[in-house]
């Protein structure tokens, strides 16, 4: 069964995942490129996260997601994106594996105040073979770092995209989401060329 255009009537759904450390901005990042009025499973954050979770750098944050965040963006009436934003904090880790299967690609936002809690996200990609880039979420306040810089610090292989954004601007949002897909053609040409 098709359209009249000859369209199929299940459109083609590209998985995605916004990944990152706790507090790096995916839950915004997720709800400022949704069509839809995004899926979030944001708790406030209580007494008994004390010792488990840390909130160095992220001091004034009241919530965090437990599960994931979801959102939609249809291209056309032929291919939509699915957006999964992962937990941040190491104690809910065990729903990336969950949440990475099937997916085509990923976004590892990073916070250049607390680069470090990018590392473990940069490594689960690279050690499933999951294409990713990285994006450096720009806060206020926040020391502006070249995406070479980043790239550096991060110890990112050469073909691994770097590039800046504002998390609470859907066009910027928009645009690494153009990037990462623009990265995974080319990963996919090249490996049907090799």
């Amino acid at each position: 069964m098709a359209y009249n255009d000859g369209s199929e009537l299940f459109p083609t759904a590209i998985k995605l995942l916004i990944a990152g450390g706790f507090g790096v901005g995916k839950t915004t990042f997720v709800g400022s490129v949704s069509e839809i009025e995004p899926l979030t499973t944001e708790e406030l954050i209580t007494e008994a996260s004390i010792g488990t979770d840390s909130l160095a750098g992220v001091e004034n944050k009241s919530t965090t997601t437990v599960a994931f965040d979801f959102g939609r963006i249809t291209i056309d009436p032929r291919h939509v994106l699915y957006l999964f934003g992962t937990p941040g904090q190491e104690r809910f880790w065990f729903m990336w594996d969950e949440l990475s299967n099937g997916a085509l690609g990923a976004v590892v936002l990073a916070d250049t105040r607390r680069l470090d809690a990018c590392f473990e996200a940069v490594d689960f990609f690279e050690r499933r073979g999951i294409h990713f880039l990285v994006a450096v979420n720009e806060f206020n306040h926040a020391y502006h770092y070249e995406p070479e810089e980043v790239r550096a610090a991060l110890h990112l292989k050469p073909h691994v995209p770097v590039v800046l954004c504002d998390a609470r601007d859907s066009r910027s949002a928009t645009s690494v989401l153009v990037s990462l897909i623009q990265h995974l053609l080319v990963a996919t040409m090249s490996s049907n060329s090799a």
